[in-house]
């Protein structure tokens, strides 16, 4: 491994979890399992998706995508950490954690993206319904996700490309995944600029997209409050349930990873934080959909059952 101020460095070692040779069986089985859940659950989703001509709307549309980009974002980081893990090897090239934090950005942001897509398509059909199949017709539909697509890539490529920076001897990154903010911090050349970007990348297609979720939703629970019958309020929350439930789940796990990393100051806490919603969020997704929507439940006896 070639040390000292130069920007070309073979190889970066993934610390992980633990560095004891005994844990790693343990560390390994529960996590090849729940990368398995979430690969084939968010597979079996897509497919009934596509395969179920009923389900040919804009929700079902925005959820197979949803259910695309977390087989990816899941597949950017588990795989080469359970590689590292069988092999007891902790390395990963250069090139290998600039594609990955390419790869993980991208999937992360779109999936907060395709989030907030999801919400505005329930805040369109709950208070505009009359207007719903004008408003969501294919076309915007498409355009809604081909932008998303578009402005990701281009956020993943600043980011990854600024990383060719120089570092210092020490090149232990003490998560399971090569972070950005980790990165960062074994540089020895000056990131004022590269953090400058992350920082204001974070507020941008993070916070905005929130903001905007939280709009349509205080739209959607103003309407929704308006509606007299009981059976009508069940019926239009209930659209809207699984969605909330996922939205809530991403943000709040993200949320808690930045948080116990900023309290506790330890980067093996924030490794432990972030397999919530890289991998267990991931994997609760389809069983969410799945299991509140009979929709989704009857596509999905029609696959298996073929």
């Amino acid at each position: 491994m070639e040390v000292g101020n130069e920007t070309h460095i073979s190889k970066f070692l993934l610390l992980g979890f633990s560095e004891e040779l005994g844990l790693q069986p343990i560390i390994f089985r529960p996590f090849l399992s729940m990368y398995l859940i979430a690969v084939l659950g968010n597979v079996l989703i897509t497919l009934a998706i596509s395969t179920d001509s009923h389900l040919h709307t804009p929700m079902y549309f925005f959820l197979a995508n949803l259910s695309f980009v977390d087989i990816c974002f899941t597949s950017t980081t588990i795989p080469k950490m359970l590689m590292n893990t069988w092999t007891q090897s902790k390395a990963i090239t250069y090139a290998g954690c600039i594609t990955q934090i390419y790869f993980y950005i991208l999937f992360a942001v779109l999936d907060i993206f395709l989030l907030t897509v999801m919400a505005y398509d329930r805040f369109v059909a709950i208070c505009h319904p009359l207007h719903y199949t004008v408003t969501m017709n294919p076309r915007l539909c498409g355009w809604l996700v081909l932008v998303s697509w578009i402005m990701c890539i281009l956020n993943s490529l600043l980011q990854s490309l600024s990383l060719w920076l120089s570092f210092c001897t020490h090149l232990h990154i003490p998560h399971f995944f090569c972070e950005l903010n980790q990165m960062l911090q074994l540089a020895c050349s000056d990131t004022f600029l590269n953090k400058v970007v992350m920082y204001l990348a974070a507020v941008l297609l993070g916070g905005g997209p929130f903001a905007e979720i939280l709009y349509s939703y205080s739209k959607i629970v103003s309407s929704i409050c308006g509606i007299s019958s009981a059976q009508g309020k069940y019926k239009a929350f209930s659209t809207c349930a699984s969605h909330l439930s996922i939205v809530s789940l991403f943000y709040c796990t993200m949320l808690g990873v930045y948080l116990s990393s900023a309290a506790t100051h330890s980067s093996r806490s924030s490794a432990t934080a972030s397999v919530m919603y890289t991998v267990v969020t991931p994997m609760l997704n389809p069983f969410i959909y799945s299991l509140r929507n009979k929709d989704i439940k009857e596509s999905l006896h029609s696959c298996l059952a073929m």
